[in-house]
């Protein structure tokens, strides 16, 4: 029996009667390939990569919930909820879990790290800072440093809104520690810079659903790079 596996090796949808068939978020592509055929989490990091409303931080959320975190973020003991506004997908998937892997996470969104760092004022461990006192990127950083130390289960929402290039780069050092320590990451980015990170699984989220991809064939790839090589091409459609 092996027992070096990652905290998640399979996410599966048993179904939930508050969800409707051919409805949001069945209806969006990369949901209804897990609905159909599950998914495999490989170990260490997963990157899901895709357009706006593709469906990718729907997912990395629903995850989190079925792994028994808070949707708005936190440890798998954090007990934050300020106001539900998540789906029902993470009532509906099961998770196969590693045998002897840890059972700790946590959820980094950026788009609610405002409220957890209140709930912190009153939950502060003796390593966790007064966030609330840190500009955005610096409290980002200071989570990183305090709650990224173990061979757990990290799921991540768009974490580079409050990174600068370098503390992007930063970020990328942390991910790489975590894998190499047994613990794995799931994280919806729109970062080519955190994409990148050397044997990094990365899931492209399209109208086509999910698909395995090399970094140097994303369209954000592509995008970007033809961007940099002449802005121009691209200003003069939305700049009068």
């Amino acid at each position: 029996m092996d027992f070096d596996q990652p905290p998640v090796v399979r996410v599966e949808y048993v179904g939930s009667q508050d969800l409707e068939p051919g409805r949001w978020p069945l209806s969006v592509p990369a949901v209804a390939q897990v609905e159909r055929e599950g998914l495999d989490l490989d170990p260490g990091v997963t990157f899901l990569v895709g357009e706006n409303g593709s469906g990718k931080s729907t997912l990395v959320e629903a995850v989190a919930m079925a792994f028994g975190l808070s949707p708005e973020g936190g440890s798998t003991y954090s007990e934050h909820r300020t106001r539900p506004s998540e789906s029902d997908l993470g009532r509906a998937l099961r998770l196969q879990r590693g045998i002897g892997a840890s059972r700790w996470g946590f959820f980094l969104r950026a788009e609610t790290m405002h409220g957890w760092y209140t709930y912190m004022d009153s939950h502060r461990g003796p390593r966790d800072p007064d966030y609330h006192a840190m500009s955005h990127g610096e409290s980002f950083l200071a989570v990183l440093r305090t709650k990224f130390d173990s061979p757990a289960f990290y799921c991540l929402d768009e974490p580079e809104a409050a990174l600068s290039f370098s503390s992007t780069l930063g970020l990328v050092s942390v991910l790489a520690e975590v894998a190499s320590a047994g613990g794995q990451v799931l994280c919806a980015t729109h970062s080519p810079v955190l994409a990148a990170l050397p044997g990094a699984t990365v899931l492209e989220v399209g109208e086509w659903g999910l698909r395995r991809t090399a970094w140097e064939d994303l369209e954000l790839v592509r995008h970007w790079r033809s961007f940099l090589h002449g802005p121009g091409r691209y200003l003069r459609h939305v700049v009068d």
